[in-house]
């Protein structure tokens, strides 16, 4: 099992909800993606937050789909290349479990993707419309 799959998978279509009330839910801010192994979880790239000091730029992080209770469509930052990021509020039921993954570029000082040219540009992958 490589990153590169992970980074490599297909966009996943979500319902978004335009108008929710209160969920006892938590949100996470990012990219979302399909899992490239299995249907019942989805992954979410994530911005810098201002709500969680423990998650990361970069950081990729595991849902199960049962979990997601909500979805809001959030503006589309572009990069310098023109790639729009499509980012969503993602609202995860409070008490489920989710997994992390924190990229870094292996060295005598693990580099992070502030730090490492090649991990940005391996992450840029999940920006990009996939290539089904």
């Amino acid at each position: 099992m490589s990153i590169s799959e992970y980074l490599d998978s297909s966009p996943l279509d979500l319902v978004k909800y335009g108008e929710h009330g209160a969920l006892d839910a938590i949100f996470f801010i990012g990219t979302v993606r399909k899992h490239p192994y299995d249907q019942d979880k989805c992954l979410l790239l994530a911005t810098k937050q201002d709500n969680t000091e423990w998650l990361h730029e970069g950081t990729i992080i595991e849902f199960r789909m049962e979990d997601v209770v909500g979805a809001d469509e959030l503006p589309s930052p572009v990069d310098e290349q023109g790639f729009a990021r499509s980012l969503v509020r993602l609202w995860i039921r409070r008490g489920a479990i989710g997994l992390k993954y924190e990229p870094f570029e292996v060295g005598e000082k693990p580099l992070q993707l502030r730090d490492s040219e090649m991990l940005r540009k391996k992450l840029a992958h999940f920006y990009r419309p996939s290539h089904e």
